[in-house]
């Protein structure tokens, strides 16, 4: 019996408890509880200020001036001068071709030259004796004078285009010796003596390839926010892979001034001399420089820029609502980023944003 007044006796501080937590809260709690509710953020203010910045970009040795030598008539290759390695000049002879068909040709070129000038110097000759008896009065018809007169004329032309047709014979056969373009070294061979050589080039592989390697170009892209802040003849520091720790310098001798609208970035060529020649076109290189930054920008932590795949923002704070607006950023450090905008100077955005953040939430 006693048990059974203690069970009765539970149940009942239990219901009353019940009614008690039923009851409404006091006023003024609810609003209590909602201020409760409401996200706390940590927020800043917008400062415009550039974020100076060690940039390393790679880059690229290449030569200065470099050209794909491709026969310009077809032929066999009779000497082959040079090799890979070559050290040539300017104007020295490099290959000589040989196409029989094409000295034949020259020699009947001048050959119809060679007629074609008696056949003018007779008909002048025929003209001048006729135009001297014409003095003396009907000794020669106007007609038959101006029919020598004609015949001297085009015997005249006739003459002057076998001579083209010569020289330009003469012009064909001189592509039969190959000559340097320029100062350099040979960097590729694909023919030997006695191979076949087309000018149409089929195969697509040029017989010679020539470079300039005692002055290069050293080519780096660099994106366009860093770009658009570098001036011309700007140093800029580089070391190359197969030279480890050994720092080099060069200053910007070219730009392109085209942004490239895939990766976004400009060609910057710097001019790098090679007197000892230690450098090699195609070496890889890390170009190292500061940028100053932009002074137009707003500095903010990395954390307050939110990047999908989408867009890139940050949330400003506006009439006491999350605003999500779309940024551009420039320079980076670990822990800093640059950011154009839509923001204006003492503008608050959110310090630690995220893409949870909802726009429109109110903010207290």
């Amino acid at each position: 019996m006693n048990r059974i007044l203690i069970g009765i006796a539970a149940l009942l501080a239990l219901g009353a408890a019940a009614c008690t937590d039923g009851k409404p809260a006091p006023p003024g709690k609810e609003s209590a509880a909602a201020a409760d509710a409401a996200p706390q953020l940590a927020k800043m203010s917008l400062q415009k200020g550039a974020l100076a910045q060690q940039v390393k970009l790679p880059a690229q040795l290449a030569s200065y001036e470099e050209v794909s030598i491709f026969p310009k008539v077809n032929g066999y290759v009779k000497e082959v001068l040079v090799d890979v390695g070559s050290h040539v000049r300017k104007g020295q002879l490099l290959m000589v071709l040989e196409a029989p068909e094409l000295e034949q040709a020259v020699t009947q070129a001048r050959e119809k030259y060679a007629r074609a000038k008696l056949d003018y110097t007779i008909s002048a000759q025929n003209y001048q004796r006729m135009l001297q008896a014409s003095e003396t009065p009907g000794a020669v018809s106007p007609m038959g004078l101006a029919s020598l007169k004609a015949k001297a004329d085009a015997d005249s032309a006739l003459s002057n285009a076998e001579k083209a047709n010569w020289q330009m014979q003469e012009a064909v056969t001189s592509y039969l010796k190959v000559y340097a373009p320029f100062d350099g070294v040979i960097t590729e061979r694909n023919v030997h003596p006695g191979a076949l050589v087309s000018a149409e080039g089929k195969d697509g592989k040029p017989m010679l390839h020539l470079g300039q390697v005692d002055h290069l170009r050293l080519q780096v892209d660099i994106p366009e926010g860093i770009a658009a802040n570098l001036q011309d003849k700007d140093t800029l520091s580089f070391y190359l892979s197969a030279f480890p720790g050994k720092k080099m310098t060069g200053k910007i001798s070219r730009r392109s001034n085209l942004v490239n609208s895939q990766f976004r970035a400009e060609r910057v060529e710097l001019d790098v001399y090679n007197k000892e020649g230690r450098l090699s076109p195609g070496m890889y290189a890390d170009v190292l420089f500061y940028s100053n930054g932009n002074p137009d920008a707003f500095t903010v932590p990395r954390t307050a820029v939110v990047t999908s795949t989408e867009r890139k923002y940050v949330v400003a704070i506006r009439d006491g609502k999350t605003v999500k607006v779309d940024v551009a950023t420039g320079n980076e450090t670990v822990d800093k980023v640059e950011i154009t905008g839509d923001l204006h100077p003492g503008e608050e955005i959110v310090r630690q944003a995220s893409d949870e953040i909802q726009e429109g939430l109110a903010i207290h």
